[in-house]
This record gives C-alpha cells, sequence and structure tokens, in this order.
C-alpha cells in the first residue's frame, strides 16, 4: 500500500520536478546513481516525515471535514428550517392577498353603497328643494288664506251687528204688537220662543198649540215646532216644580214617539215662580234638560 503510494508519488515527481528527474536519470546512467540513492533514502525519510505530517494534515483536515458535514448538516437543518418557515410564510402571505383581496371586494362594494348613497342625498336635496317650494307655496296660499280669513271676519263683525239691529227690530215690532193687541203670557212666551229660534239659525221656524193623543189621553202642547222640534209648556205660576216638570217631560215623551226622533229643544216657560219652588224647578229643570225660561226674563226682553 505504501509502495504503491511511493510510486504514484515518485512517478509525479518525474513527471512534475524537472530537477528531480535529471537527478534521478543520472542516477540510472551514471555512477553516482548510489550516492543519489543515499540521498533518495533521505529524502524518502523526509518524505515519510512529510507524509507523516500530510497524514495528520489529512486526518486534521477529516477531522475539519466531518466538522464541515457537521456543520453542514446543521446548515441544512437550519435551511429546512428556513424553507419550512419560507413555506409557511408563503401561506400566510397566500392567506393575505385572499384577505386583501376579500378587502378590495368590501371596499368596491362599500365605494357602490357610497355612490348610491350619494345618489339618494342627491334626490333627497331635490326633494327638499321641492318641498321648500311647497312649503312657500302653502306660506303664500296661508297668506291669502288668513286674508280670506280677515275679510270673513269683518264679514262676521258686520253680520252680528246686522243680526243684533234685526233682534232689536223685531224685540220692538213685539213689543208693540203686544201692547197693541193685549196678547196673553202664552202668547208672549210663543213669540218669545220664535224669537230664540231665529238667533238659533231657524229664521222660518212657527211656535204654534199642538194636541196629541197619548196613553189613552188627549195632551195639549202649548209650545210646538215641528222644524226644529220644539216641546213647551206654558205655566203663570208655580206651586209644585216636579208636578210642572212631569207635564213638560210627558209631553216631550209623546212628541218623541208620535215623530221618532228626540226634541230638539225642550222648554218650559213660567210667568212667575217663588222661593222654594224657584230653586227645585231650576234643579229638575238642569237635571232633565229643559230650558226655563221665567217671565222675568221675557219682561226684560220687552223693555226699550
Amino acid at each position: 500500500m505504501l509502495a504503491e503510494k511511493l510510486k504514484r508519488e515518485f512517478i509525479e515527481l518525474l513527471e512534475k520536478d524537472v530537477e528531480f528527474r535529471y537527478t534521478v536519470a543520472g542516477y540510472i546512467g551514471l555512477s553516482e546513481i548510489l550516492k543519489r540513492l543515499d540521498r533518495l533514502e533521505e529524502t524518502q525519510n523526509k518524505l515519510w516525515e512529510g507524509q507523516q505530517k500530510l497524514w495528520e494534515e489529512v486526518r486534521l483536515l477529516r477531522e475539519g471535514q466531518n466538522r464541515f458535514w457537521e456543520a453542514q448538516d446543521k446548515l441544512w437543518g437550519e435551511v429546512k428550517a428556513l424553507r419550512e418557515g419560507q413555506n409557511k410564510l408563503w401561506e400566510e402571505m397566500r392567506f393575505l392577498r385572499e384577505d386583501q383581496n376579500k378587502l378590495w371586494e368590501e371596499v368596491r362594494f362599500l365605494r357602490e353603497g357610497q355612490n348610491k348613497l350619494w345618489e339618494e342625498v342627491r334626490f333627497l336635496r331635490e326633494g327638499q328643494n321641492r318641498l321648500w317650494d311647497e312649503v312657500k307655496a302653502l306660506r303664500e296660499g296661508q297668506n291669502r288664506l288668513w286674508e280670506e280669513v280677515r275679510f270673513l271676519r269683518e264679514g262676521q263683525n258686520k253680520l252680528w251687528d246686522a243680526q243684533a239691529r234685526l233682534r232689536s227690530y223685531m224685540m220692538s215690532g213685539f213689543r208693540d204688537l203686544s201692547r197693541a193687541l193685549g196678547v196673553t203670557f202664552e202668547e208672549h212666551a210663543a213669540s218669545f220662543l220664535e224669537v230664540m229660534l231665529v238667533e238659533m239659525g231657524y229664521p222660518g221656524a212657527k211656535v204654534g198649540k199642538k194636541h196629541l193623543v197619548y196613553g189613552g189621553d188627549v195632551l195639549e202642547v202649548d209650545l210646538f215646532c215641528e222644524e226644529p222640534l220644539v216641546v213647551g209648556e206654558v205655566t203663570v205660576s208655580v206651586e209644585d216644580a216636579d208636578a210642572e216638570v212631569e207635564k213638560v217631560l210627558r209631553r216631550a215623551k209623546a212628541v218623541e214617539e208620535k215623530y221618532g226622533r228626540k226634541p230638539t229643544l225642550t222648554v218650559l216657560c213660567a210667568a212667575s215662580c217663588r222661593g222654594e219652588a224657584a230653586e227645585r224647578l231650576k234643579e229638575l229643570c238642569e237635571k232633565h234638560s229643559i230650558r226655563l225660561i221665567l217671565g222675568k226674563e221675557i219682561a226684560e226682553a220687552l223693555i226699550p
């Protein structure tokens, strides 16, 4: 093994080292071959020493190579870890890209929604402008309406003045006619009731007597008007308030059954009523929604 190695080294020296080649040739062809062989032995010893050093270097190289391979293994481990980390990083980047695409999609939807919102705002603004135009028109119409109301109020005031004058003329005529003819209290009450109905908005109302059959009896209604339906009773003096109110209620019931509707106005006219009877009469009339007209009220209407 060693000889083979020396042979290879020797041949290598012959090929590369010119001086060595000439030396060997001299030993081969000249007398100094032995001498050179001696030197060759020395050289061989030196080569052995060099070889030992070389083997030492080789050993160190091998150890270094082992350490290199260990380091390389570690490096490959690190590279593998880096590659795995890189793969994970690429995976994360893929997820991030997908999320980014989703985010852009959301942004696109938001932008479309924003455009629609601006469109709605534009419609609302146009609607608001139209609304302001309507408000303006309403305000102008309201101003015209207030103007009409003002004219109506002025006309109403004139109408009230005219009605007051008419009532004054009617009462004056009624008063003069009563004095001239010497009418009874019952006729006074009928005329006074007609004036009341005119003031209530029934200018054509006529008040007179009415006879009805009710419960087998013939009832005389002192004050009667068909349109509006009015029932009334007239008495000169009230002694029994309950009896007088009962008479009025019985006649009102008879009229309601005959005409199929309740009277618009139920009236009791009394020429005089004093003391406890007056208080009782007022209480009962208020309870049964009867309009109580006393002789004093009619007399005041006839005073100039």
